[in-house]
């Protein structure tokens, strides 16, 4: 075999290997980024949750202050007429 071949033989060979191992890893750090992308969008959705909760709460209280300033005023009539 001629020396031309050979060399071409392994510069292909070590090509293979360097693509090969190139992708894996490229392969691994996008599985990590979306792992990482994966859990802020958890954290999020978390925090997202919580600001609904927190506003039908804030709804029921101003609701219930609402109702109390309401019960206030007549309670204060009934003592005006009395």
């Amino acid at each position: 075999m001629d020396s031309t071949i050979i060399v071409a033989l392994i510069s292909g060979a070590c090509t293979l290997v360097g693509t090969y191992a190139g992708i894996r890893k490229s392969t691994s750090l996008t599985n990590y980024r979306l792992k990482q992308l994966g859990d802020k969008v958890a954290k999020h959705n978390s925090v997202v949750e919580r600001t609904f909760r927190l506003e039908e709460k804030v709804d029921v209280a101003n609701h219930r202050i609402a109702d109390l300033e309401k019960f206030q005023g007549e309670v204060e009539e009934v003592r005006i007429e009395h």
